[in-house]
C-alpha cells in the first residue's frame, strides 16, 4: 500500500502524470460560503465572485502563489463551514475519500469542509493516523520505483527543492502511525481539476489556499482519521 517518496504536481510535462498518480506516497479562516450551496439564493456569477475572492493570489515569503481558476472548480468543493456531528476533539482532521472531502472539526457540531483529491483505486486506505511533522515548501524525493519507470526523474534523486513546481506544493502535513511515517501526506495542489477525483497513490490533496488554511491551524500530533471509501 505504501511506497517510498513524496508526491504532488509534476516538475515537468513529461513527469506530470506520474507525479500526480504517485502523490501521497504520496473558495482565510473557516469561511462559510453557504450561499453557494443554496440553489436559487445566488447567481452563478455571484458564486464565482465569492470563490474567486477566497481562492485569489496569496503573497508568500518564498514564492507568490497564483489565484485558482475557479471556473474549473466544482462549486460543491469550495471551502465552507458545514454541520458535521462528531465526538472527535476540535482540530481533528477527517478524510472522506468516498465524497472527496476533508473536514476539520470546529466543535459545536460544525466543521470546515475542504474539497480534495484522494487516492485512486488500488491505493485507498483507512484508519487512524496523526500529523508527525509539517513543512512549508518541502523538498520532494522520487521513490526508487518511480525512477525505474520514469528514468527522467533520476535528476531529482537527491531531492527537488521546494517551489511552485514541486509535487508537494506550498504546505505539507506528513501522516504517521505508531511513530513511523506512512509515506502519505496531505499536500498542496494548484490544479482545481484534480479536486473531486481519485488521482494519487495514497495522499490527499487540497488546493493551496485551502491547504494553507488547514496547515496554519494544525499542530503536530493532530489526529487524522481516514474513512473507508
Amino acid at each position: 500500500m505504501m511506497m517510498e517518496g513524496e508526491m504532488g504536481d509534476a516538475a515537468s510535462p513529461s513527469l506530470r502524470s506520474e507525479f500526480l498518480n504517485r502523490r501521497s506516497f504520496l473558495f482565510g479562516s473557516a469561511v462559510s460560503l453557504g450561499a453557494l450551496g443554496l440553489a436559487g439564493c445566488a447567481t452563478d456569477d455571484a458564486a464565482l465572485m465569492a470563490a474567486a475572492k477566497l481562492y485569489g493570489p496569496v503573497p508568500d515569503k518564498k514564492f507568490p502563489i497564483p489565484a485558482v481558476d475557479v471556473a474549473k472548480l466544482d462549486p460543491k468543493y469550495v471551502r465552507r463551514t458545514v454541520r458535521y456531528d462528531s465526538k472527535e476533539a476540535t482540530g481533528t482532521i477527517i478524510i472522506d475519500p468516498a465524497n472527496y472531502y476533508v473536514y476539520r472539526i470546529e466543535g459545536e457540531g460544525n466543521a470546515t469542509r475542504y474539497g480534495a483529491n484522494v487516492p485512486r483505486k488500488g491505493f485507498l486506505w483507512n484508519g487512524d493516523a496523526y500529523v508527525g511533522r509539517k513543512a512549508e515548501w518541502a523538498t520532494w524525493t522520487p521513490p526508487k520505483e518511480m525512477i525505474q519507470r520514469q528514468p527522467e526523474a533520476r535528476k531529482y534523486a537527491g531531492g527537488m527543492p521546494g517551489g511552485l513546481d514541486n509535487p508537494l506544493g506550498a504546505r505539507t502535513l506528513y501522516l504517521y502511525q505508531n511513530g513511523k511515517y506512512t509515506v502519505c501526506t496531505i499536500y498542496s495542489t494548484s490544479d482545481p481539476e484534480s479536486i473531486g477525483r481519485g488521482v494519487t497513490s495514497g495522499c490527499t490533496g487540497l488546493l493551496t489556499q485551502d491547504m494553507i488554511d488547514l496547515y496554519e491551524r494544525t499542530p503536530v500530533k493532530t489526529k487524522v482519521i481516514l474513512l473507508p471509501a
